[in-house]
């Protein structure tokens, strides 16, 4: 029983993902036209800037930026109702 449910939990988690690349693709696709420009209206949540890490030989650099957009919020929604029809 607990394997079925861990199974249904990554379908879930592939879709909602599936569904945020799709609705920022179709709002980035669409946000020329006039009419649907709100498609694409959203925010940015992260580090505007990279943190760097200097270890002398190595450097690293850590940066993670997520952007919400209507879009990818209506790809959410849409994922989840797919998910509850399967």
């Amino acid at each position: 029983m607990r394997g079925r449910s861990s199974q249904n939990i990554w379908v879930l988690l592939l879709l909602m993902l599936a569904g945020v690349v799709l609705g920022g693709f179709i709002g980035s696709a669409l946000g020329d036209i006039p009419m649907l420009s709100w498609l694409n209206y959203g925010s940015d949540f992260g580090l505007s800037s990279p943190l760097v890490l200097d270890l002398g030989v190595l450097v690293l650099q850590f940066g993670l930026t997520i952007r919400f957009t209507i879009a990818g919020i209506i790809g959410i929604v849409l994922a989840f109702f797919i998910y509850r029809k399967m």
